[in-house]
């Protein structure tokens, strides 16, 4: 019978997706799907499905999963210092106040949620509707970071500042209460132990994740197939931070949830990472999501009036507790982002399974009152995420055209400017000689400068640029102009360099700053040698219609998918993939990596829309 119903939960966990596919239902998670579906088969409808200790240790292994997962899902690139001096640029795109950024916004965000949470909590205490005021402010200040992600994910939002604003705020919304929930069963478990040996989760941390620092540098050298190393030490960390989180009397979830973290720092590849949710939401991951919905039988639940008045307030406390954020959104995104944000943090459903799962396990919450809970957090799920897709809009920040700036205006710059204009690029030239500013002003926007020393460019804004292109023909004063960009931290830079002394070695320079360098004459001597070999070439090149692109794929909606398989595979033509420094000849099977660099030429009206779809970080 274990067998059978373990059958019945697989077979459900792939016909979900493919279901959901053929009737097209976005608005809701996979995760709240599969819950679902765990009532339909389970006591509550049809008792298909009854748990087993099989199943039940393949859930609790799901949840482990699935926290771990979520820690290494945290982006701490996002907490780093950066340059707080806006640069003109900046301030000519900048909507609103830009001093509040995405780390200080979740942080007054969650702040407000942690209040509104215990005031919540106490609400409940004082009507005696729910009695136990810590397991309710924990309950109440929990978001479900992979739902979220999921969201901002389908919305291509996580590259974006509201996107990483939503997704800290979710970060705080698991890591806060997984931190008040391991306190809460220190103190009022049974088998508790002393605080201070929760301090040894961390320490054992800080030790992994001091021996395995080097480990991906080298791991790539020595890996095979049959030996999937990254994954070895993703489950060895997993096991690992349970096993000490469990003996020092904390919850496992906290010790997955740290692994996670711990493998975040270690910096593995996007191929582990993808790996790694193949594992889990593969298997373990839905197990656990259709086995609580088993778990809940509706049938008893819905026969008790108490329960039947709880769910309805737990899910206003749900909603209400997030609403703070509301007014703290809006000091940088218009209104309708603000709630659009606002709905999608009150989803709530991972940390309130974990909790609920362990308050029942410590026996200080009834059956009841458990299933209120989640029942109200299943409403959550259902609701939010409407909201969400319903009200938000890209906001004007998102909106900007790419700079680009030209430092020289003559033959060679002016017409690639003017080819620019045409599509998103906001392009500015500067240039020294009047009698250049005389000739092209009027065809493009070229502003006059009386000296072209760094300082002075900078004081004018033109290294407030996403791509700043030195093209003046003296190559000594674009080497000196090229390092004092680079030094200001501008993002792109490509210069100029046509040097006739050989032991000139400031090129080689350039080249190991990160500046992109080219040379006129070795420009013209390839182009003549691919016309002699490939007569065709000067055919696409004066082709009005078409043209050659290069793009970084950074979404992950076009990694690991077959180029014959990509849904514009008919638009363009993909001659090279660089992957890791190297060209490979694709074919119609090639598999699309994250990172790689496709060299393709399409239609000028749809490869500009491909090539932004391709590069939007997801």
């Amino acid at each position: 019978m274990d067998q059978v119903s373990l059958v019945i939960i697989l077979l459900a966990a792939l016909l979900i997706p493919l279901i959901m596919a053929k009737f097209k239902i976005n608005s809701l998670p996979t995760a709240v799907m599969e819950i679902i579906v765990g009532i339909v088969i389970g006591p509550s409808v049809f008792n298909f499905v009854n748990t087993s200790d099989l199943i039940s240790q393949l859930s609790t292994i799901g949840v482990i999963v699935l926290l771990f997962l979520s820690g290494l899902e945290i982006d701490f690139s996002l907490f780093k210092k950066r340059r707080t001096a806006l640069t003109p640029l900046e301030q000519k795109n900048a909507v609103n106040t830009p001093k509040y950024s995405p780390v200080r916004l979740s942080v007054y965000a969650y702040s407000t949620i942690i209040v509104l949470s215990l005031l919540l909590a106490a609400a409940f205490k004082v009507s005696g509707l729910f009695s136990d005021f810590w397991l309710a402010a924990i309950l109440f200040g929990t978001i479900s970071l992979g739902i979220v992600i999921a969201a901002l994910k389908e919305q291509e939002l996580l590259s974006k500042a509201f996107g990483q604003t939503i997704l800290l705020i979710s970060v705080f919304g698991e890591l806060v209460p997984m931190m008040g929930l391991t306190l809460y069963a220190s103190v009022y478990g049974s088998n508790s132990q002393s605080l201070w040996l929760l301090l040894l989760i961390l320490a054992v941390a800080a030790l992994l994740l001091l021996r395995f620092k080097p480990f991906f540098r080298f791991y790539q050298n020595i890996n095979k197939s049959t030996t999937q190393l990254d994954i070895r030490l993703a489950f060895f960390l997993i096991v690992t931070m349970v096993t000490v989180a469990e003996s020092v009397g904390a919850e496992n979830i906290l010790g997955a949830f740290v692994a996670g973290i711990v493998l975040k720092l270690l910096n593995p590849s996007e191929t582990t990472r993808e790996r790694l949710d193949a594992i889990g939401y593969g298997f373990f991951i839905p197990i656990f999501f259709i086995t609580t919905g088993v778990d809940l039988n509706l049938r008893t639940l819905l026969t008790s009036g108490k329960t039947l008045l709880l769910i309805p307030l737990f899910f206003l406390a749900y909603m209400v507790a997030k609403i703070g954020g509301y007014w703290v959104l809006k000091l940088r995104f218009k209104q309708a982002n603000a709630l659009a944000g606002t709905a999608l943090t009150a989803t709530t459903m991972t940390m309130v399974l974990a909790v609920l799962r362990v308050a029942k396990s410590m026996k200080t919450i009834t059956s009841d009152q458990s299933g209120a809970f989640l029942l109200a957090a299943l409403l959550t799920c259902v609701i939010s995420p409407l909201i969400f897709n319903k009200f938000y809009s890209a906001e004007k920040e998102d909106l900007v055209k790419t700079a680009v700036h030209f430092i020289g205006a003559n033959l060679s710059t002016v017409p690639v400017a003017q080819q620019l204009r045409k599509g998103w690029y906001d392009v500015s030239m500067y240039t020294n000689h009047p009698e250049n500013y005389q000739t092209y002003h009027a065809q493009v926007p070229v502003t006059l400068m009386e000296n072209f020393t760094a300082q002075d460019l900078q004081d004018h804004g033109v290294f407030d640029t996403d791509i700043l292109v030195l093209g003046h023909i003296d190559a000594e004063r674009n080497y000196e102009l090229a390092k004092a960009a680079k030094a200001y931290c501008v993002r792109r830079i490509i210069v100029r360099f046509e040097d006739r002394n050989v032991l000139n070695e400031h090129e080689d320079e350039l080249r190991e700053l990160g500046v992109e360098v080219y040379n006129t004459p070795e420009a013209n001597i390839t182009l003549l040698r691919a016309l002699i070999e490939s007569p065709s070439t000067l055919l696409l090149l004066n082709d009005t219609e078409n043209s050659i692109y290069e793009v970084r794929v950074l979404n992950h909606l076009y990694t690991d998918v077959q180029i014959k398989n990509l849904q514009f595979a008919q638009d363009i033509t993909i001659s090279q993939v660089i992957r890791n420094r190297k060209l490979i000849a694709p074919n119609g099977n090639t598999t699309i990596m994250y990172g790689d660099r496709l060299i393709f030429t399409g239609n000028k009206q749809t490869a500009a829309q491909i090539r932004q779809a391709l590069a939007t970080a997801n």
